[in-house]
Protein backbone atom coordinates (compact mmCIF):
# COMPACT_ATOMS: atom_id res chain seq x y z
CA UNK A 1 0.00 0.00 0.00
CA UNK A 2 1.38 3.49 -0.93
CA UNK A 3 1.20 5.57 2.19
CA UNK A 4 3.36 8.80 0.82
CA UNK A 5 2.13 10.46 -2.15
CA UNK A 6 5.26 12.55 -3.01
CA UNK A 7 4.45 13.06 -6.29
CA UNK A 8 2.20 16.20 -4.81
CA UNK A 9 3.61 19.41 -5.12
CA UNK A 10 3.52 20.27 -1.65
CA UNK A 11 5.08 23.91 -0.79
CA UNK A 12 5.08 26.19 2.26
CA UNK A 13 2.37 28.56 2.79
CA UNK A 14 4.08 31.42 1.57
CA UNK A 15 5.96 29.96 -1.55
CA UNK A 16 1.96 28.82 -2.31
CA UNK A 17 0.82 32.33 -2.79
CA UNK A 18 -1.14 33.00 0.74
CA UNK A 19 -0.31 36.76 1.62
CA UNK A 20 0.70 36.34 5.33
CA UNK A 21 1.97 39.64 7.15
CA UNK A 22 4.87 40.08 9.67
CA UNK A 23 9.03 39.66 9.29
CA UNK A 24 9.99 36.06 9.74
CA UNK A 25 13.36 34.95 10.39
CA UNK A 26 16.14 33.38 8.22
CA UNK A 27 14.80 30.27 8.19
CA UNK A 28 11.03 31.49 8.74
CA UNK A 29 11.26 28.37 11.64
CA UNK A 30 11.54 28.24 15.46
CA UNK A 31 14.79 27.38 14.63
CA UNK A 32 15.45 30.74 13.95
CA UNK A 33 16.06 31.69 17.78
CA UNK A 34 19.80 30.78 18.91
CA UNK A 35 20.53 27.62 19.65
CA UNK A 36 16.82 25.81 19.57
CA UNK A 37 17.17 22.42 17.45
CA UNK A 38 14.96 20.03 15.90
CA UNK A 39 14.96 16.56 15.78
CA UNK A 40 12.48 13.71 13.85
CA UNK A 41 12.37 10.16 13.92
CA UNK A 42 9.06 9.35 11.38
CA UNK A 43 8.52 5.75 11.36
CA UNK A 44 6.41 4.88 8.03
CA UNK A 45 6.13 0.63 8.23
CA UNK A 46 4.01 -1.97 5.96
CA UNK A 47 0.15 -0.71 6.21
CA UNK A 48 -0.31 0.32 9.79
CA UNK A 49 2.56 2.28 11.19
CA UNK A 50 2.06 6.33 10.77
CA UNK A 51 3.70 7.87 13.63
CA UNK A 52 7.25 9.15 14.91
CA UNK A 53 8.68 11.40 17.51
CA UNK A 54 9.76 15.08 17.33
CA UNK A 55 12.25 16.80 19.85
CA UNK A 56 12.89 20.32 20.59
CA UNK A 57 15.88 21.30 22.21
CA UNK A 58 15.94 25.20 23.48
CA UNK A 59 19.56 24.96 23.55
CA UNK A 60 20.52 22.10 22.11
CA UNK A 61 22.54 18.98 23.44
CA UNK A 62 24.99 21.04 24.92
CA UNK A 63 22.04 22.64 26.80
CA UNK A 64 20.13 20.73 28.07
CA UNK A 65 19.77 21.20 31.98
CA UNK A 66 20.65 24.51 31.72
CA UNK A 67 16.79 26.32 32.52
CA UNK A 68 14.86 28.74 30.28
CA UNK A 69 12.42 31.11 31.46
CA UNK A 70 8.97 28.91 30.65
CA UNK A 71 5.47 29.23 30.80
CA UNK A 72 2.33 26.46 29.92
CA UNK A 73 -1.13 26.62 29.03
CA UNK A 74 -4.10 24.46 28.39
CA UNK A 75 -6.89 25.90 25.89
CA UNK A 76 -8.66 22.92 26.20
CA UNK A 77 -7.32 19.71 28.26
CA UNK A 78 -8.06 16.55 26.50
CA UNK A 79 -4.57 15.53 26.03
CA UNK A 80 -1.53 14.80 27.71
CA UNK A 81 1.60 17.28 28.62
CA UNK A 82 4.10 16.17 31.35
CA UNK A 83 6.37 18.32 33.07
CA UNK A 84 3.85 20.98 33.47
CA UNK A 85 3.26 20.59 37.36
CA UNK A 86 6.78 21.37 37.91
CA UNK A 87 7.62 24.57 34.78
CA UNK A 88 4.01 26.05 36.88
CA UNK A 89 5.62 25.63 40.42
CA UNK A 90 9.74 26.47 39.14
CA UNK A 91 8.91 28.87 35.72
CA UNK A 92 11.73 26.83 34.33
CA UNK A 93 12.33 24.39 31.33
CA UNK A 94 15.55 22.40 31.61
CA UNK A 95 14.37 19.78 29.04
CA UNK A 96 14.22 18.77 25.97
CA UNK A 97 10.28 18.83 24.47
CA UNK A 98 9.01 15.76 22.87
CA UNK A 99 6.30 14.95 21.03
CA UNK A 100 4.55 11.60 19.72
CA UNK A 101 1.29 10.29 20.17
CA UNK A 102 -1.18 9.63 22.61
CA UNK A 103 -0.16 6.10 23.94
CA UNK A 104 3.42 6.77 23.12
CA UNK A 105 3.73 8.78 25.89
CA UNK A 106 5.04 6.63 28.39
CA UNK A 107 7.96 5.01 26.57
CA UNK A 108 9.00 8.18 25.05
CA UNK A 109 9.34 9.60 28.64
CA UNK A 110 11.32 6.40 29.44
CA UNK A 111 13.28 7.04 26.56
CA UNK A 112 14.08 11.13 27.59
CA UNK A 113 15.13 9.37 30.69
CA UNK A 114 17.32 7.26 29.29
CA UNK A 115 18.99 9.45 27.06
CA UNK A 116 19.66 12.08 29.87
CA UNK A 117 21.29 9.60 31.91
CA UNK A 118 23.54 8.31 28.95
CA UNK A 119 24.54 11.75 28.56
CA UNK A 120 24.41 13.83 31.33
CA UNK A 121 24.72 12.48 34.30
CA UNK A 122 25.50 15.18 36.40
CA UNK A 123 22.28 16.89 35.46
CA UNK A 124 19.36 14.54 37.50
CA UNK A 125 21.26 11.87 39.07
CA UNK A 126 17.94 11.16 41.32
CA UNK A 127 15.29 12.32 39.50
CA UNK A 128 13.92 13.61 36.37
CA UNK A 129 10.42 15.24 35.21
CA UNK A 130 10.90 14.64 31.28
CA UNK A 131 8.08 17.19 29.21
CA UNK A 132 6.62 14.91 26.60
CA UNK A 133 3.32 15.60 24.71
CA UNK A 134 0.94 14.14 22.24
CA UNK A 135 -1.63 14.31 19.54
CA UNK A 136 -3.82 11.47 18.15
CA UNK A 137 -3.27 9.61 15.12
CA UNK A 138 -5.15 6.80 15.37
CA UNK A 139 -7.21 7.15 12.19
CA UNK A 140 -4.05 6.52 10.10
CA UNK A 141 -1.85 4.71 12.74
CA UNK A 142 -2.03 1.52 14.82
CA UNK A 143 -1.64 3.85 17.72
CA UNK A 144 -2.36 0.42 19.98
CA UNK A 145 0.86 -0.98 18.51
CA UNK A 146 4.68 -1.21 19.75
CA UNK A 147 6.09 0.92 16.89
CA UNK A 148 7.44 4.11 19.58
CA UNK A 149 9.77 2.58 21.69
CA UNK A 150 11.98 4.35 24.21
CA UNK A 151 15.46 4.55 21.91
CA UNK A 152 13.13 6.40 19.60
CA UNK A 153 13.13 9.65 21.78
CA UNK A 154 16.92 9.82 22.39
CA UNK A 155 17.04 9.11 17.96
CA UNK A 156 14.99 11.96 17.97
CA UNK A 157 16.85 14.46 20.51
CA UNK A 158 20.39 12.90 18.85
CA UNK A 159 19.03 14.10 15.15
CA UNK A 160 18.23 17.48 16.09
CA UNK A 161 19.79 20.48 14.47
CA UNK A 162 19.13 23.75 13.68
CA UNK A 163 18.94 25.42 10.30
CA UNK A 164 15.38 24.84 8.08
CA UNK A 165 12.49 22.07 9.69
CA UNK A 166 11.38 19.84 7.35
CA UNK A 167 7.30 19.93 7.78
CA UNK A 168 4.12 17.82 6.91
CA UNK A 169 4.09 13.90 7.62
CA UNK A 170 7.52 13.65 9.82
CA UNK A 171 7.75 12.74 13.41
CA UNK A 172 5.25 12.93 15.25
CA UNK A 173 3.24 14.61 13.05
CA UNK A 174 3.63 11.87 10.80
CA UNK A 175 0.10 10.06 10.98
CA UNK A 176 -1.97 13.60 11.79
CA UNK A 177 -5.03 15.40 10.20
CA UNK A 178 -5.71 18.71 10.55
CA UNK A 179 -9.29 20.67 9.40
CA UNK A 180 -9.70 17.02 8.04
CA UNK A 181 -7.04 16.89 5.74
CA UNK A 182 -3.72 15.65 5.83
CA UNK A 183 -1.69 17.32 9.02
CA UNK A 184 1.66 17.36 10.90
CA UNK A 185 4.73 19.32 11.60
CA UNK A 186 5.10 22.83 11.19
CA UNK A 187 6.51 26.45 12.28
CA UNK A 188 7.20 29.57 11.72
CA UNK A 189 8.71 32.84 13.07
CA UNK A 190 8.32 36.70 13.17
CA UNK A 191 11.30 38.96 13.77
CA UNK A 192 10.32 41.75 17.05
CA UNK A 193 12.58 44.61 16.50
CA UNK A 194 12.74 46.33 20.45
CA UNK A 195 14.62 49.51 20.29
CA UNK A 196 18.06 48.85 19.27
CA UNK A 197 17.93 45.39 19.42
CA UNK A 198 16.35 42.43 17.09
CA UNK A 199 14.58 39.36 18.89
CA UNK A 200 13.15 36.58 17.08
CA UNK A 201 9.64 34.59 18.39
CA UNK A 202 9.08 31.12 16.87
CA UNK A 203 6.63 28.73 16.86
CA UNK A 204 6.30 24.97 16.19
CA UNK A 205 2.97 23.24 15.60
CA UNK A 206 1.70 19.57 15.76
CA UNK A 207 -1.49 19.97 14.03
CA UNK A 208 -4.43 17.68 14.30
CA UNK A 209 -7.42 19.54 14.96
CA UNK A 210 -10.46 21.37 13.44
CA UNK A 211 -13.34 20.69 11.25
CA UNK A 212 -13.09 21.42 7.64
CA UNK A 213 -15.82 23.59 7.46
CA UNK A 214 -13.64 26.00 10.06
CA UNK A 215 -10.61 26.18 7.88
CA UNK A 216 -9.62 30.01 7.39
CA UNK A 217 -6.71 30.82 5.45
CA UNK A 218 -5.78 34.47 4.90
CA UNK A 219 -9.08 35.14 6.08
CA UNK A 220 -10.90 33.56 3.81
CA UNK A 221 -13.35 31.20 4.74
CA UNK A 222 -12.25 28.29 2.33
CA UNK A 223 -13.41 25.49 4.27
CA UNK A 224 -17.04 25.93 3.26
CA UNK A 225 -15.64 25.44 -0.34
CA UNK A 226 -13.84 22.64 -0.25
CA UNK A 227 -14.88 18.94 -0.70
CA UNK A 228 -15.36 17.31 2.61
CA UNK A 229 -13.05 14.32 3.63
CA UNK A 230 -14.16 11.18 5.04
CA UNK A 231 -15.27 11.05 8.48
CA UNK A 232 -12.03 9.35 10.62
CA UNK A 233 -13.62 6.41 12.18
CA UNK A 234 -11.96 5.27 15.73
CA UNK A 235 -11.90 1.43 17.19
CA UNK A 236 -15.37 0.46 18.68
CA UNK A 237 -15.77 -1.85 21.80
CA UNK A 238 -14.64 -5.06 21.68
CA UNK A 239 -15.84 -6.23 17.89
CA UNK A 240 -13.39 -3.93 16.54
CA UNK A 241 -16.37 -2.03 15.19
CA UNK A 242 -15.38 2.05 14.29
CA UNK A 243 -17.57 4.66 14.75
CA UNK A 244 -16.80 8.05 13.60
CA UNK A 245 -15.10 10.98 15.44
CA UNK A 246 -16.77 14.10 15.56
CA UNK A 247 -15.54 16.57 12.82
CA UNK A 248 -13.07 18.77 14.91
CA UNK A 249 -11.57 16.15 17.55
CA UNK A 250 -8.11 15.72 17.63
CA UNK A 251 -5.22 17.89 19.37
CA UNK A 252 -3.05 20.41 18.82
CA UNK A 253 0.42 21.12 20.68
CA UNK A 254 2.27 24.46 20.06
CA UNK A 255 5.78 25.53 21.25
CA UNK A 256 6.58 28.97 21.24
CA UNK A 257 10.47 29.93 21.71
CA UNK A 258 12.40 33.32 21.76
CA UNK A 259 15.35 34.65 22.77
CA UNK A 260 13.87 38.05 23.85
CA UNK A 261 14.38 37.72 28.11
CA UNK A 262 11.52 37.27 29.82
CA UNK A 263 9.91 35.94 33.06
CA UNK A 264 8.34 32.97 33.22
CA UNK A 265 5.12 34.86 33.73
CA UNK A 266 6.03 36.61 30.73
CA UNK A 267 6.10 32.82 28.67
CA UNK A 268 2.74 32.23 30.21
CA UNK A 269 1.18 35.31 28.35
CA UNK A 270 2.99 34.60 25.10
CA UNK A 271 1.80 30.65 25.50
CA UNK A 272 -1.77 31.91 25.92
CA UNK A 273 -1.69 34.05 22.90
CA UNK A 274 -1.14 30.97 20.75
CA UNK A 275 -4.85 30.73 20.82
CA UNK A 276 -5.07 33.24 18.66
CA UNK A 277 -3.10 32.15 16.42
CA UNK A 278 -4.75 29.11 15.75
CA UNK A 279 -8.29 30.99 16.04
CA UNK A 280 -7.11 32.84 12.54
CA UNK A 281 -7.19 29.36 10.82
CA UNK A 282 -10.86 28.75 11.64
CA UNK A 283 -10.96 26.70 15.39
CA UNK A 284 -13.48 27.45 17.53
CA UNK A 285 -12.04 24.46 20.22
CA UNK A 286 -13.31 21.44 20.17
CA UNK A 287 -14.06 20.01 23.55
CA UNK A 288 -12.44 16.26 22.23
CA UNK A 289 -9.37 18.36 21.50
CA UNK A 290 -6.17 18.65 23.44
CA UNK A 291 -5.22 22.09 23.05
CA UNK A 292 -1.81 21.98 25.23
CA UNK A 293 0.78 25.39 24.58
CA UNK A 294 4.30 25.88 25.94
CA UNK A 295 6.73 29.05 25.24
CA UNK A 296 10.29 29.22 26.92
CA UNK A 297 12.86 32.41 26.26
CA UNK A 298 16.64 31.20 25.93
CA UNK A 299 17.73 34.42 27.63
CA UNK A 300 19.04 34.79 31.02
CA UNK A 301 20.76 31.40 31.08
CA UNK A 302 22.37 31.62 34.18
CA UNK A 303 19.29 32.65 36.39
CA UNK A 304 15.67 30.28 37.66
CA UNK A 305 18.72 27.20 38.61
CA UNK A 306 17.54 24.42 41.25
CA UNK A 307 20.19 22.33 42.18
CA UNK A 308 20.89 21.15 45.59
CA UNK A 309 22.08 23.78 48.31
CA UNK A 310 25.79 23.51 48.88
CA UNK A 311 26.53 22.38 52.63
CA UNK A 312 29.14 25.49 52.73
CA UNK A 313 27.20 28.46 54.18
CA UNK A 314 27.06 30.25 51.22
CA UNK A 315 23.31 32.05 50.11
CA UNK A 316 23.74 32.99 46.54
CA UNK A 317 21.29 35.22 44.55
CA UNK A 318 20.06 35.18 41.13
CA UNK A 319 18.71 37.78 38.77
CA UNK A 320 17.10 38.04 35.49
CA UNK A 321 17.09 40.88 33.02
CA UNK A 322 13.39 41.19 31.53
CA UNK A 323 11.14 42.80 28.79
CA UNK A 324 8.88 45.47 30.71
CA UNK A 325 5.13 44.38 30.78
CA UNK A 326 3.84 47.14 29.18
CA UNK A 327 6.37 47.01 25.82
CA UNK A 328 4.98 43.33 25.36
CA UNK A 329 2.89 43.68 22.58
CA UNK A 330 5.04 43.42 19.79
CA UNK A 331 6.02 39.77 21.09
CA UNK A 332 2.26 38.91 21.77
CA UNK A 333 1.93 40.15 17.80
CA UNK A 334 4.64 37.35 17.08
CA UNK A 335 3.52 34.73 18.65
CA UNK A 336 -0.35 35.44 16.90
CA UNK A 337 1.40 35.28 13.29
CA UNK A 338 3.96 33.39 13.72
CA UNK A 339 1.57 30.37 14.99
CA UNK A 340 -1.11 31.37 12.37
CA UNK A 341 1.84 31.11 9.64
CA UNK A 342 3.03 27.43 11.43
CA UNK A 343 -0.85 25.65 10.96
CA UNK A 344 -1.12 27.09 7.04
CA UNK A 345 2.63 25.76 6.68
CA UNK A 346 1.61 22.23 7.76
CA UNK A 347 -1.60 22.34 5.84
CA UNK A 348 0.76 23.28 1.84
CA UNK A 349 3.37 21.00 3.25
CA UNK A 350 1.47 17.94 4.20
CA UNK A 351 0.78 15.55 1.58
CA UNK A 352 -2.08 12.64 1.57
CA UNK A 353 -1.67 9.67 3.02
CA UNK A 354 -2.96 6.23 3.06
CA UNK A 355 -2.84 3.90 6.39
CA UNK A 356 -3.86 1.91 9.01
CA UNK A 357 -7.07 -0.45 7.71
CA UNK A 358 -7.16 1.44 4.23
CA UNK A 359 -8.05 4.76 5.78
CA UNK A 360 -6.49 7.81 2.96
CA UNK A 361 -6.59 11.71 4.00
CA UNK A 362 -6.27 14.00 1.22
CA UNK A 363 -4.35 17.10 1.35
CA UNK A 364 -5.24 20.37 1.44
CA UNK A 365 -6.19 21.09 -2.19
CA UNK A 366 -3.45 24.25 -2.92
CA UNK A 367 -5.36 25.04 -6.12
CA UNK A 368 -8.55 24.63 -5.14
CA UNK A 369 -7.34 27.30 -2.05
CA UNK A 370 -5.41 29.55 -4.22
CA UNK A 371 -8.92 29.95 -6.59
CA UNK A 372 -10.84 30.78 -3.91
CA UNK A 373 -8.64 33.24 -2.31
CA UNK A 374 -8.06 35.00 -6.04
CA UNK A 375 -11.88 35.39 -6.00
CA UNK A 376 -12.06 36.91 -2.50
CA UNK A 377 -9.21 39.60 -3.51
CA UNK A 378 -11.07 40.33 -6.97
Amino acid sequence: MNADHTNEDRMRAREAGIPLVGEPGPWNAITDVPGVEVGYVTLVEGDDVRTGVTALLPRGRDGVGTPCAAGWHSFNGNGEMTGTAWIEESGSLAVPVVITNTYAVGPVHRGVVEWVRANRRDMAPEWLLPVVTETWDGHLNDIHGSAVRSAHAGAAIDAAVSGPVEEGCVGGGTGMRCYGFKGGSGTASRVVRYGEDRYTVGAFVQANFGARRELVVAGVPVGRELPDPVAAPVPGPADDAERPVPPGAGSVIVVVATDAPLLPGQCKALARRVTLGLARTGTTGSHFSGDLFLAFSTANPSALTSNFPADDGSAPYESMRFVPWGRMDPFYTAVVESVEEAVLNVLTGAHSMTGRAGHHVPALPLDRVTELLAGRAE
